[in-house]
């Protein structure tokens, strides 16, 4: 028999214990697992160690996670290829000769990267790697050259084939075909808005962003002869896309299909080796493993205060605050982005989601300044796309946004962190208006997936 406690105390003790494990450096899997088999044992009873297996078994069984591996390996494949440095090359010069064209092509090379790949650290790091010097060279302002780069690689969590979405509706028992519909608009509206925000600042300040010399410019006919180099992975990305979005086949076979396609693609560029093929696999093997295991030990964390308890606790609280129901979200948004400032995406959708989801689903979303509100059936799919928008910021909160660091691990030494810091702010603005638009204006998440499914 376990030691009574209250859920208040309960709370404070593996809360805190949690942040201070994590703030030693240990693993989020093995911090979660471990304090969740501890306080079990320590506070629960025999009954509960039925919690273990039951909350594991589950996502080693469930059909959806599939995707995971599969979008992986096919981004990996892609990244392998070298598919992603000639998109970014045509792009660059399509765009070069226009102010602030570099930072545009980066955000432009961001988004359709996004749509390959479904990780941020992977985008990140790519284009740290392939667009941050190309931009130092040409004199870019450096807090504007990071930015792009730091806000075109957050798309990766919300642009379909996003992996957060494919965990998220295995959480929150959506669907991931809505959710990928779902986050395409306000991915794109995103996007623009970043593209907006670079081009402005560069014609407002020429320095910031200067246009390529003329005299290093190509001709028209010469672009449209670049855009065949890219035309088989954008074709991959549409039809692996298309035949979610059409109902032709779900998100698991898409993936596979994407995975062929892929290994067709570095075929078709003279790139397919079996050691290329080796590098991916065990890639894609870390990468999945890495999030099965935060998976289950973030389970057996929640679900041990769940049964104690906890659901009810955090509910009473919020709705004690008197605040109303876009007030309970504005506070779950906030605690979001604190946690994004500690934890890794996967535990956080794994700590927050199984708690605030029916939260959000049991409250009325009547719409806020008289514009039209949420109905309750579609609250899951909205609240699941404000949640992928809401990551992108933290993912850029400094000072521990975990994006602010995979850039930093591939920028010159004269990029400092002070820098990096600095160039998230305005972009952190702009996905704090894309966040506010999402949450005002539901339909713009909404409209898409109504007009697919009925």
């Amino acid at each position: 028999m376990g030691i009574e406690i209250t859920i208040g105390w309960l709370t404070f003790y593996m809360f805190s214990s949690l942040v201070i494990l994590l703030l030693m450096g240990l693993p989020l899997a093995f911090v979660t697992g471990g304090l969740g088999v501890v306080f079990l044992f320590m506070f629960g009873d025999i009954n509960m160690v039925h919690i273990l297996p039951s909350r594991i078994f589950p996502f080693m069984t469930d059909y959806q996670l599939s995707a995971i591996p599969l979008f992986i390996f096919m981004a990996s494949v892609l990244a392998a290829a070298g598919l992603i440095e000639e998109l970014f090359d045509v792009v660059y010069q399509i765009l070069g000769g226009l102010k602030g064209g570099l930072a545009t092509a980066t955000i432009i090379a961001s988004t359709i990267l996004a749509a390959m790949v479904g990780v941020i650290g992977a985008a990140e790091v790519t284009m740290g790697i392939i667009a941050l010097p190309a931009m130092l060279k040409r004199k870019y302002n450096p807090s504007m050259a990071c930015g792009s780069i730091l806000a075109g690689g957050t798309l990766g969590i919300l642009i379909p084939p996003s992996i957060l979405a494919i965990i998220f509706a295995v959480i929150a028992q959506q669907s991931v075909g809505e959710l990928f519909i779902g986050a395409v608009f306000p991915g794109l509206l995103l996007s623009g808005l970043y593209i907006l925000y670079v081009t402005s600042l560069s014609y407002i300040k020429p320095t910031y962003g200067p246009a390529i010399p003329k005299e290093e410019r190509i001709s028209i006919k010469a672009k449209i002869t670049l855009l065949r180099g890219i035309v088989a992975p954008m074709l991959l990305v549409v039809l692996v896309l298309g035949v979610i979005f059409s109902g032709v086949a779900t998100p698991v076979e898409a993936a596979g299909i994407g995975t062929f396609g892929a290994l067709c693609v570095s075929a078709l560029y003279r790139k397919l080796s079996w050691t290329m093929i080796f590098n991916a696999a065990i890639t894609t093997l870390k990468a999945s493993t890495m999030v099965l295991w935060i998976m289950f030990g973030a389970s057996i964390f929640v679900g041990f205060y769940i049964v104690n308890g906890g659901q009810q606790f955090v509910t009473d609280s919020l709705l004690g605050t008197g605040l109303g129901p876009y007030g309970i979200l504005l506070i779950m948004m906030f605690l979001l982005i604190v946690l994004g400032m500690f934890l890794d995406w996967v535990g956080i959708l794994l700590l927050a989601v199984p708690i605030f989801a029916p939260i959000m689903r049991s409250l009325p979303w009547d719409g806020l300044f008289g514009f039209p509100g949420v109905p309750a059936g579609e609250v899951s799919l909205w609240f699941g796309v404000v949640y992928m928008v809401n990551m992108q910021m933290s993912f850029l909160s400094p000072p521990f946004g975990y994006a602010l660091f995979y850039l930093k691990s591939v920028a010159p030494p004269e990029i400092t962190m002070g820098i990096i810091f600095k160039a998230a702010l305005p972009f952190l603005a702009i996905q704090t208006i894309g966040l506010a638009l999402v949450v005002i204006f539901p339909e713009i998440i909404l409209w898409l997936p109504r007009l697919v499914y009925g």
